[in-house]
């Protein structure tokens, strides 16, 4: 799960981010997250664990340090850097969601996007996208295709939905998608000069 340490200004990301965990739980999906009590990541995890869920978080020294670590977590693995962090969530997880959030977020969303665009992962990429938060970010990715910079087949690496249930559904039945990486590659190195 990327999750923000902030709860935003918006009653509906903290709602959402109650219902993935309470959703995960229910499911019998374990969470791995940030490992933070703050914000939207803590809004998730407490829910996952007040209904019956694992929870797995993995947070850098530093943030401990900060004080926003969930220290009641029964797994909390603190490692050196944030991209410690994100290397261990990456294999400690069978997919990731990204909920609203900021830089940290976004950062953590695309590392995955582009480790499965560049075939370093077949795991299924999900966008929470609640009250149309990452409506700009979707157009942004369409208009990459549009322009040429992103590959049509790797656009459709993320699965986006603003309802969790639908979401979780999407990504049970992701399969994913072979580039044929000649054509990839061929792509890549056109002549510009």
């Amino acid at each position: 799960m990327f999750c923000g340490s902030s709860p935003g200004n918006r009653p509906e990301y903290l709602v959402a981010a109650r219902e993935l965990g309470r959703t995960l739980a229910e499911k019998k999906i374990a969470v791995v997250y940030g490992g933070a009590r703050v914000g939207t990541m803590g809004a998730l995890a407490k829910a996952a664990r007040d209904n019956g869920g694992e929870v797995i978080g993995v947070i850098p020294r530093a943030i401990v340090e900060l004080e926003v670590a969930d220290r009641d977590l029964p797994r909390l693995e603190v490692v050196a850097t944030m991209h410690e962090r994100k290397a261990r969530m990456a294999d400690l997880s069978d997919g990731f969601i990204a909920l609203p959030g900021g830089l940290g977020t976004l950062d953590e969303l695309s590392e995955v996007l582009t480790w499965a665009q560049l075939g370093m992962h077949s795991k299924p990429c999900g966008l929470l996208d609640v009250a149309g938060y990452y409506s700009d970010l979707l157009k942004f990715l369409d208009r990459a295709v549009a322009d040429g910079f992103l590959h049509p087949q790797h656009r459709g690496l993320l699965l986006v939905d603003a309802n969790a249930q639908a979401l979780l559904g999407r990504m049970t039945d992701f399969e994913p998608t072979v580039v044929d990486k000649g054509q990839w590659a061929s792509s890549l190195t056109r002549d510009v000069r």
